[in-house]
């Protein structure tokens, strides 16, 4: 399995467990550093992932978080 395909499946399982994801987040648990290019890599597989922007370090900063989809 390849690195890039590895961090796919952790970050996959973490979406699906419910949890919002940042880039920093993504860096600290699964060492990816292109997290954006992993949602892409996802999203092209069928998975319905939005992004929001919130703000971090006091406000001064927006990053994108990532979350799985609710279906109702």
């Amino acid at each position: 399995m390849t690195e890039t395909a590895s961090q796919n499946a952790m970050i996959r399982k973490a979406l699906e467990d419910g949890e919002t994801l940042t880039p920093l987040d993504a860096m600290r648990r699964f060492g990816c550093m292109r997290l954006g290019a992993r949602v892409w890599d996802l999203r092209r597989q069928g998975l319905a992932i939005e992004s929001q922007m919130v703000a971090v370090g006091g406000q001064r900063k927006r990053v994108a978080a990532y979350r799985m989809v609710q279906v109702e």
